[in-house]
Formats: structure tokens, sequence, C-alpha cells
């Protein structure tokens, strides 16, 4: 989701949830995303992943930003969509893993723990490194 607000292009960006990134900052938030079916429209998937960590509905003009493969080798599809939200109102659905790493004992964690909005020059220091490209492609066409 993207905004014009103050002069400026802002992104909302939303930090994963749980142990392992409780404690990162910078360069540890993502754009909303997850995982779909082969035989799912990455659009439609896209769209039902942003509500699902949000809680915010996607709607509007969807701006095609072409994919970023991750370090762990995932490829993310995006698509960008002007909105607004308050990141106050944001809801996540959970997960579970296994914490600590080998232990046996299960913890149910938000995917996310919070979003909020960034001006892209920030965003630039705060998303994952993979993900950068999206918001020179973004700045390119909004």
């Amino acid at each position: 989701m993207y905004r014009h607000a103050r002069k400026t292009l802002e992104v909302f960006l939303v930090h994963p949830g749980g142990p392992l990134w409780a404690k990162k900052d910078k360069g540890a938030w993502t754009i909303p995303k997850g995982e779909y079916e082969p035989e799912e429209n990455p659009l439609s998937a896209a769209l039902r992943e942003f509500e699902e960590e949000t809680g915010f509905c996607a709607s509007g003009e969807f701006l095609d930003l072409g994919s970023v493969r991750q370090k762990s080798g995932k490829v993310v599809n995006a698509w960008a969509f002007e909105g607004d939200c308050d990141p106050a109102n944001l809801t996540s659905n959970t997960c579970e893993i296994e914490w600590p790493p080998r232990s046996g004992r299960r913890l149910e964690i938000p995917e996310v723990d919070r979003g909020r909005w960034f001006s892209i020059d920030e965003a630039h220091e705060y998303l994952r490194e993979e993900q950068r490209n999206l918001l020179r492609r973004l700045s390119e066409i909004a």
C-alpha cells in the first residue's frame, strides 16, 4: 500500500512477528506477503495475504512491481495500490513455530507484529535488502 502524504510518497511496511525478529528493526521490515498454491492466481493470493497479515482490505488499481528473489530463494511477486490505513488498527493472523529451535516446544505468534508508514528514503533503510528494488519500481510509476 502506498499513499501521497505531506507531498511525499510513503509506503506501508510490516514487521515480522515472533522472537527471532523481536529485536531487529532496520533491514527487517517487509511488504505484506505470503505463499500461494501453484493453481492460485498470484494477484489474488497477494490480496488475501495482505488482508490476513494486516486486517486491511486491498482495493483499487493494482500496479505490477514485478518480482524479486529473497536470500532464501523465495520469489516474491509484488503489486502496489494506493490507500490509507491507521497502523494502530493492524490485526494479523497467527502461525505456530518451534521455539527455541529444535526444542520441541510450539509457540503461536502473529505473522506480523506491527505496521508503519515510511517515506521512500526511510523505507530503503528499514525494508529487507532484497525487496528494495520494489521501492525503486514504485517510485518510477506512482
